[in-house]
């Protein structure tokens, strides 16, 4: 029987703090959220490993590291609206849930949302929203907004997400294709945008009118 408490403090230093994220709120957050409670009960004892895991409709939950970076890499301070593109299991939604004041979650897959929103309720997150939608549009009526993460490989930035961006805002998503992208994180300033990489990463296809259409 896995101890998981223990293994959940055990990711975070083996699989987090060693490899460079430094964010104390992010390391909090990331000992704090179980994510066992996320995957499937015959998974669980695999939550806190160092990969994937699939949760169904052929999408998986990220490997804890990438959660980690793309968190980081927001640099969130408490007080930020957060558009995450992409709620799958619920499990990053509860990690920005925990960093920032509110977030604004889209999925496009039904049973996934309704489970999410279901788990995310049950666990104490009411500063969440989950809209089951076609993400790369954005959410329109509530930007903009002072971070976007994108949880999907897209072939490049879909334009409403870079629109919905608030002036200093960040964005950050894997682009490239089909099978491996560079994370890139965006910064919206008044001089134009500013592009940095963050170095490679896989990721499921971001399905959508703006990302893969129809695939």
């Amino acid at each position: 029987m896995v101890d998981l408490p223990k293994a959940r403090l055990k990711m975070v230093e083996e699989q987090i703090v060693s490899r460079g994220i430094q964010d104390p709120r992010v390391i909090e957050a990331m000992k704090k959220v179980p994510r066992h409670r996320f995957v499937e009960e015959a998974l669980q004892s695999q939550a806190y490993s160092d990969h994937p895991l699939p949760i169904g409709e052929k999408q998986t939950i990220s490997q804890p590291y990438m959660v980690a970076l793309m968190t980081e890499a927001l640099q969130l301070t408490g007080k930020e609206r957060v558009l995450e593109i992409g709620a799958g299991s619920g499990y990053q939604t509860a990690i920005l849930a925990e960093l920032a004041e509110k977030v604004y979650s889209i999925e496009r897959i039904r049973s996934l949302a309704i489970k999410a929103r279901q788990l995310l309720y049950e666990l104490g997150y009411f500063n969440v929203e989950i809209k089951i939608f076609d993400g790369t549009y954005g959410w329109l009526e509530e930007s903009p907004f002072d971070a976007i993460m994108v949880t999907a490989g897209a072939p490049d930035i879909p334009k409403p997400l870079l629109d919905q961006l608030s002036m200093g805002g960040r964005l950050v998503i894997p682009v490239g294709d089909a099978f491996v992208q560079d994370l890139i994180r965006i910064t919206k300033a008044a001089e134009g945008v500013k592009k940095e990489d963050l170095g490679g990463c896989r990721f499921v296809k971001l399905v959508g009118k703006y990302g893969w259409n129809g695939e």
